[in-house]
């Protein structure tokens, strides 16, 4: 059985890459994204629960069995060591779900795989090219601010977590540019019809 080309599709904060997404999906192009993916299996994998809860204490969870978000987040934003333990705990069971999720998608000629953290955490291995959504930092400190009501001091903070904007562009194989001023959609259906010619 034939494998689906695997695309990832990453941007920092505030690039646009869920609305790229999108139009992808408008395509009929099956998405997978893994920020959401991840959140939950960190509720419904039974393992990965008990796993959580040994490291970071029953606090971890709410009565209801939901995450306590509030909480974990304070303990590994502003602790590097923890944030890694938690990444080391969920990031294979999110590969195991991408790789089952791939494989019921061996009728298309491309998938996409959306993650903020594609380089960072790694999970860019394996896949066969890497699209980066771009846009300056000014129009995404912007964007973020009026999206979730952030300041721009914590937009930045966040950015400087992530990996710098340079060093994305140069690993990329294709960009798109959403930056106010360039059509998105002709640049994805340009990709659009790169991929499709690979199957």
């Amino acid at each position: 059985m034939s494998k689906p080309l695997q695309i990832g599709i990453t941007g920092g904060i505030g690039s646009g890459k869920t609305l790229v997404c999108k139009i992808f999906a408008c395509l009929g192009i099956p998405v997978y994204d893994a920020d959401s993916h991840a959140k939950e299996l960190m509720t419904t994998d039974g393992n990965l629960v008990s796993q959580i809860k040994k490291e970071f204490g029953d606090l971890s969870y709410l009565s209801d069995g939901t995450l306590n978000r509030k909480y974990l987040g304070e303990v590994v934003f502003s602790n590097q060591e923890k944030l890694d333990v938690l990444n080391k705990l969920v990031h294979p069971c999110v590969a195991q779900d991408y790789a089952c999720w791939v494989e019921s998608h061996s009728d298309k000629a491309y998938v996409l795989k959306e993650a903020a953290l594609l380089f960072e955490s790694g999970s860019y291995r394996g896949l066969d090219k890497i699209i980066v959504v771009h846009a300056p930092q000014n129009v995404r400190v912007k964007r973020v601010v009026h999206r979730d009501g952030r300041t721009e001091e914590q937009v930045k903070e966040i950015m400087q977590k992530q990996m710098s904007e340079e060093e994305k562009l140069q690993r990329a194989d294709a960009i798109i540019y959403n930056d106010d001023s360039s059509l998105i959609i002709p640049q994805v259906l340009s990709l659009h019809n790169r991929f499709q010619a690979k199957k």
